[in-house]
């Protein structure tokens, strides 16, 4: 079903769209920072749980629906947008993404659960997967959604280990950082005005562009 140059060209893919910077990871760094490897590994584990959502979708036909009807893709917009310029604006404002008070961490749970909402609210991601797992099918080598479901699962799988990684090696800047404290400030403004910008980006986003 997965001829072996069709599957590596499309592993390679991956890896670059994963590395790119963008909200997910930058969420995964900041738990790493913050609170560890296992926080890190939690907000991984949630984009991954996002992109199998904007898969399964895709697979469902929903995401075409989304293509079609401009309410529809206007609605999930907003929602997705007033999310990421929310979680910024918490980050500007309570500098709080990268912290290392006890008081402030949230509870592991709140971590994946905010990972999986940065993915699964941005419509951009399921546009994405729309356009970019369908290059890849083909209907002569079998069932076209099994084949998304498949590919939908390695992209997943490739964000959660990755993400996991670069939040991990991240926390070995944990202990320098301590020591530095207005180099942590700068990076949670940053983040905080990558979230808005990332906000303001998914507005301008039409129905029929990646």
């Amino acid at each position: 079903m997965f001829p072996t140059d069709v599957l590596l060209t499309y592993l390679a893919a991956c890896l670059l769209v994963v590395l790119a910077p963008g909200p997910d990871n930058i969420l995964a760094i900041g738990r790493g920072l913050s609170q560890g490897r296992a926080a890190a590994a939690l907000s991984a584990l949630g984009a991954g749980v996002g992109i199998l959502f904007h898969t399964l979708t895709a697979a469902l036909g929903l995401s075409v629906i989304l293509q079609s009807s401009a309410t529809a893709f206007w609605a999930i917009k907003v929602v997705g947008a007033v999310y990421l310029m929310w979680l910024g604006y918490k980050a500007l404002r309570a500098q709080n993404l990268i912290t290392f008070t006890p008081a402030a961490h949230l509870p592991l749970h709140r971590i994946f659960i905010s990972g999986a909402l940065s993915n699964i609210l941005n419509p951009k991601p399921g546009l994405f997967v729309l356009a970019f797992l369908p290059q890849f099918v083909d209907a002569q080598r079998g069932s076209v959604p099994v084949q998304m479901l498949v590919y939908g699962a390695i992209f997943a799988a490739m964000t959660t280990v990755l993400f996991a990684l670069i939040g991990s090696f991240a926390n070995g800047l944990a202990t320098w950082l301590k020591a530095h404290p207005r180099v942590t400030s700068g990076l949670n403004i940053g983040a905080g005005l990558t979230f808005i910008a990332s906000g303001l980006t998914v507005l301008t986003l039409k129905s029929r562009s990646v």
